[in-house]
């Protein structure tokens, strides 16, 4: 039986308290109006000159009026100047003809100047109204900043455990031999997806109810201006969303809990009969999550960018989170390993592990290049505009995110030898979750945030959080029960595995 240290014990609370005051910190701090924006755009132009600029746009369109002011009084000055030189040289009945020509000129400019005076006030307010507009929109970008960063930790945390149920269930359907020794340590992974399904759960249903703008097409006064909304409205809206995620979630945390119960029962008992219960259900479940997992990239994650779509998304979301899964298996397989636990797994499991890390890392680089490059060379503005933005805006994290998950992975573990070194497998492992943690990064922020973005308190504070939280969980389930399942038929052929 795993006995939870009480340093790593200490360290998850640690990490989940200051994550949590960070976390508060983020949202607290957040600009509340539009002249919150205005200041930190002003401190951020070096003494506020792009925000004074704004103001100053309108004396300066009031300076262009007041010339052409005078020089309509002065040539108004000059008509009536020879209408009196003609009142002396004509008769009485014509310098009475005159006078009134000279006032209905001096109307007529008098009327022309208020026409241009008008049309600068117009054209002050116009710049005004702008003004304000894209200040309200800098205000969303940063009051979702803290939501964007608590969302993507969320979110990554969640499906990492999801991806290792996704990896359990395969193995159980494909009755592998050399992976039983390490079922308790996915199921113990697994164990997170009830809390973290239930935080995403609930920042959806918060997004619904619009206590945030993550989601763009859950503003009504948005699609009430958008036609290609309104014809996506029968997908797209709040009741169905929310049911969808429900069932997903349902799905896949109903699916955890009889698989467990079954294996737990087959220890206990040694009948054949729950692991046949295991193999028939790991096989409908896993028709059940390429259905939901595509769907549930698109709710949660492509619906971000509604205007945008991706026919290889549901894909490429699943390569970035069950590389992360697997990751997961060998750190905490390792770590349990260097404390004198699982005695039975060898440097055989560590290889095929850091195979699988090696693979799905390039799957995903397959998935990822094949978006982009198809995308890129048709060049159609819809959809070019998804990576454009990203390439302008985040160029770091989008160039090096590919770094981590595909040039720092396949340089190390290519290598055969490197598969069986635990540092090695460990310093990979970081990397490569970091990797991950920025492609949900990339995928949630420009739609969020828009180029208000940097990876900061926020940000921090939320993987800390989560990081503290998963840690707890899942070592907690540890220790229930016996880390070996010896009612499984095909442990001996895992204890003995050797490649």
């Amino acid at each position: 039986m795993y006995t939870f240290s009480s340093k790593l014990k200490n360290l998850s609370l640690i990490l989940m308290v200051l994550g949590a005051l960070g976390i508060g910190v983020g949202f607290f701090t957040a600009p509340k109006n539009t002249k919150d924006v205005e200041a930190i755009l002003a401190a951020d132009s070096h003494g506020g000159h792009h925000v004074e600029g704004a103001h100053e746009a309108a004396p300066a369109h009031a300076a262009e009026a007041a010339p052409a002011e005078h020089a309509e009084e002065a040539h108004v000055t000059e008509a009536v100047k020879n209408s009196n030189a003609v009142a002396e040289t004509h008769s009485d009945s014509v310098v009475k003809a005159e006078v009134p020509a000279a006032e209905v000129a001096k109307t007529a400019h008098g009327v022309e100047v208020k026409e241009h005076e008008a049309e600068a006030k117009g054209h002050e307010v116009a710049e005004q109204d702008e003004h304000e507009e894209h200040l309200e929109h800098v205000l969303h970008q940063l009051q979702n900043k803290p939501w964007a960063a608590f969302y993507v930790a969320a979110l990554f945390f969640m499906l990492i455990s999801l991806g290792v149920l996704a990896f359990y269930a395969i193995q159980q359907a494909a009755q592998a031999g050399w992976s039983p020794v390490l079922f308790r340590v996915m199921e113990a992974i697994t164990s997170y997806l009830v809390p973290g399904a239930i935080i995403v759960y609930v920042i959806l249903v918060l997004s619904g109810l619009h206590f945030n703008h993550l989601f763009i097409w859950m503003d009504e006064s948005v699609v009430a201006e958008d036609k290609l909304l309104q014809s996506k409205s029968g997908y797209l809206n709040v009741p169905f969303f929310l049911i969808r995620a429900a069932i997903f979630m349902g799905g896949w945390i109903l699916y955890r809990h009889f698989s467990r119960k079954n294996g737990l029962a087959l220890d206990a008992t040694n009948d054949l009969t729950y692991y046949k219960k295991n193999f028939k259900l790991s096989a409908g479940f896993l028709a059940f999550f390429l259905v939901s997992e595509s769907m549930m990239s698109w709710d949660w994650i492509m619906s971000v960018d509604p205007h945008w779509f991706s026919t290889l998304f549901g894909w490429y979301v699943f390569a970035s989170f069950i590389v992360s899964a697997v990751t997961v298996i060998a750190l905490v397989t390792l770590y349990l390993k260097s404390r004198g636990y699982l005695e039975y797994v060898n440097n055989s499991h560590f290889h095929d592990l850091a195979k699988f890390m090696f693979g799905f890392s390039v799957f995903w680089t397959y998935l990822w290049f094949s978006q982009f490059m198809l995308i890129w060379y048709a060049n159609i503005p819809e959809e070019v505009v998804y990576f454009k933005f990203r390439i302008e805006h985040y160029n770091l994290p989008f160039f090096g995110m590919v770094v981590m998950n595909f040039v720092f992975p396949i340089l190390i573990l290519i290598n055969t030898d490197f598969k069986r070194v635990p540092w090695i497998i460990s310093m990979a492992g970081i990397v490569i979750l970091a990797g991950h943690y920025l492609d949900f990064h990339n995928m949630i922020y420009p739609a969020t945030v828009g180029d208000q973005w940097f990876i900061g308190l926020s940000e921090i504070s939320s993987i800390a959080f989560f990081a503290g939280l998963f840690i707890f969980v899942v070592f907690t389930a540890l220790t229930k029960e016996p880390l070996l399942p010896k009612g499984n038929p095909l442990v001996e052929e895992s204890k003995h595995f050797h490649y």
